[in-house]
């Protein structure tokens, strides 16, 4: 789901996050910049990966006063480089100028990368952007699945701050250079050399950021969210409230979710907020949101479910807890892909 929880599906599910941590706010960052704190000076941000998230995001860091570049496919960006990029919220509809490039190399110079792509794409995009990266960039793993951070981190060695975030929002691509958001805006982030700045600016910009100790925890509970509901949305090609009234999903549903809870038990993950009643909101805060994977199939896209359900899957094998249900899904969504693509 969108981190597309846009996911929360990258265009999908939203948990609650963690009341835990430091929350960085508007009022905070008016301050500092009344101080002069450099903290506060604009940042110049690359978007690595600019979909429906990354694309929402940067418009707002962009109507904010940021520098922000939109890394993302040709017929994306030739509509960014004609009119802006198309904000469409419930309270506003609006073209936001900003740069945009299909070329990796254009996160040179940038003090923060939001590493967006599927995790599909991870390390490869992560070799991408490598040779271009400024000394001291944060890049700022913003995806669906719990292990992208040290996927990057991987990649990239000690020589740039990895910090991963769990990203709660609900937006899709409604075409080339047009993002329309459905609800919330929120990001947790881990700790590292630049996330003060980066939560105190981002908040500033509208995006509300929390750090925390626990984002480990924070995307397992997201995992959880996206294992309960996107891979029954693609094989239904269904919105999650319409899912929930057909008889048998919601037994699913909580088998999904009670195989992922023991698997994370197993593994010593602890995961804040009630996770088993952030799962029964979702259909009926979201009742029209279609997962991100449901958004992939129909698209005739591969999907990320190797990183959820497959993920659970395979963290169920290490630790010794059986996960059949959510064995059967990821198989059903793979012969699905098989035949598409």
């Amino acid at each position: 789901m969108t981190a597309s929880p846009s996911d929360a599906p990258a265009g999908g599910t939203s948990a609650s996050p963690p009341a835990s941590g430091a929350r960085a706010g508007a009022g905070a960052a008016d301050e500092a910049t009344t101080r002069g704190d450099p903290a506060a000076s604009p940042l110049r941000i690359a978007v690595m990966g600019a979909g429906a998230v990354g694309c929402y995001f940067g418009a707002l860091l962009a109507r904010a006063g940021h520098a922000v570049t939109l890394i993302g496919r040709p017929a994306h960006v030739e509509a960014i480089h004609a009119n802006g990029l198309r904000l469409q919220t419930a309270t506003l509809d609006e073209q936001v100028p900003m740069a945009a490039d299909t070329d990796p190399a254009a996160v040179r110079g940038a003090d923060v990368v939001m590493f967006c792509v599927k995790s599909t794409d991870t390390e490869d995009a992560a070799r991408q952007i490598q040779p271009h990266l400024a000394p001291g960039a944060l890049v700022l793993t913003l995806q669906n699945g719990v292990d992208n951070d040290e996927r990057v981190r991987g990649v990239l060695g000690d020589a740039h701050p990895v910090a991963a975030a769990v990203v709660y929002v609900a937006t899709e691509m409604a075409g080339p250079g047009h993002v329309r958001h459905h609800g919330r805006g929120e990001l947790v982030i881990a700790p590292s050399p630049r996330s003060a700045t980066v939560a105190q600016q981002f908040s500033a910009a509208g995006i509300a950021t929390e750090i925390s100790d626990n984002v480990r925890g924070a995307l397992w509970a997201k995992l959880v969210l996206n294992c309960a509901y996107n891979a029954i949305s693609a094989i239904a090609q269904q919105p999650y409230g319409r899912l929930v009234h057909t008889p048998g999903v919601a037994d699913v549903i909580a088998d999904v979710v009670a195989e992922c809870l023991a698997v994370a038990e197993a593994d010593g993950i602890q995961m804040p907020g009630d996770v088993g009643a952030a799962v029964n909101r979702i259909a009926a805060t979201m009742p029209g949101q279609m997962s991100s994977t449901a958004q992939d199939l129909a698209r005739g896209k591969p999907s990320e479910i190797d990183h959820l359900n497959g993920y659970v899957v395979e963290r169920g094998k290490a630790v010794g807890v059986g996960t059949p249900v959510n064995r059967a899904l990821w198989v059903l969504v793979k012969l699905i892909e098989a035949k598409k693509f």
